[in-house]
Parts: C-alpha cells; structure tokens; sequence
C-alpha cells in the first residue's frame, strides 16, 4: 500500500527562466507580478531580485526622505522605491525620488518626465550598478538630477544632467557637489543638507 503524495504549497514567485533567457519581460508585466513577488527591476527584457538592502542602507534612505518631504517644495513630491519606466523594458526603483507633485498619488511605475532627482545609497551588493549602470540610464532618460550616498562614512555625491555626451550619444551626469560634511545646492531646489541629518 502506497501512501498519498502530500501536497506543497508552491515556492515563492520567480521569473520564468525561459523569458529571463529571451529577454522579453516589458513593463507590463511588471504591473501584473503577483502579490508575493520580491522587489524586482527590469534591465533589457530581464527581470532582477533587487537585493536585501541592509538596516544601514534603509536608514539612510529614509532619513533622506523625511529630510526631502520637509524640505522640498510643495511643487516636489519625496518617495521611497518607487519603480521609473526608463523605457519600453527598463523599470529600475530609485532608493529615494522627488517626482513631481501632481502625478497621481496611485501610480506606481512613473516615467522619467515625473522624475526630478532620483538617489541611490550604495550597498556592497549594488556597487557597480549605483555607481555606474543607473546614473547613465537615468542620464539617457533625461532625470535632471541623482545623487549617490556612500557607506561608511556617510558621504553625498550630487550629479546635474550636463551638457557632455556620452558614447551611446547620450547626455551624461557631472558632479555638481560632494561631501561627508554639508551639501549646499540652488537646484533642484535651495538646499542646504549636512550630512549629519542623514547619517544613523
């Protein structure tokens, strides 16, 4: 007598290998992920598990987005991970945003032209990607602004969309401004943030 198979509950989401190998996914089926599925980007066609950021990286980003929405603007909205459609199957998830503040308060993929600045905070896992892949796709998709936070210590890197071209044609970001002490910027907004503020 043979016993039963016992049923298991599926394994959690993950994208199917065989579109991962085509390159296929596009942004709208980002929009369809099911509830349980991780924090993902898209980058060409492929889907990738965002990483687990550390307690560190979190309370640097949210120490900036509290500094951000009581600081900026009202025409300035500051997010959290909200997921920026670069272009027809590249969606990436800035640490922290200000987007502006008339887009609707129920999306939840924005295009380039909602964006104003976008910041990454670099991670031992995201370093090659926070400090070279993402500042060139949001420079091509026309993000005015990004700023990259280092670890350990705290320290602020502030790029404008310039007016240099890159070698895909594209403009490319300069630095603006940089320190582990005080930031002192006129755009996006008048902005004068020491990095205490922002450091755990």
């Amino acid at each position: 007598m043979s016993a039963e198979p016992i049923a298991t509950p599926p394994g959690p989401w993950c994208p199917d290998p065989i579109r991962q190998q085509r390159a296929d996914y596009t942004l709208e089926d980002l929009l369809h992920l099911p509830d349980d599925a991780p924090r993902v980007e898209l980058v060409d066609g492929v889907i990738q598990v965002a990483p687990s950021p550390t307690l560190g990286h979190q309370d640097i980003s949210s120490l900036l987005w509290l500094w951000l929405r009581s600081h900026a603007p009202a025409r300035l909205h500051a997010a959290q991970a909200v997921g920026v459609a670069l272009n027809a199957n590249t969606s990436r998830q800035p640490d922290v945003l200000l987007c502006r503040a008339q887009v609707s308060p129920d999306r939840s993929l924005l295009t380039p032209a909602d964006v104003v600045l976008a910041v990454e905070v670099v991670s031992p896992g995201t370093r090659r990607i926070d400090r070279f892949a993402k500042p060139g796709e949001y420079a091509a998709a026309g993000i005015p602004f990004y700023w990259r936070i280092e670890q350990d210590p705290v320290h602020l890197y502030a790029y404008r969309r310039g007016d240099r071209i890159g070698p895909g044609g594209e403009r490319q970001y300069e630095l603006i401004a940089e320190s582990a002490e005080l930031i002192e910027l006129s755009e996006p907004f008048e902005i004068k943030l020491s990095i205490g503020e922002i450091t755990p």
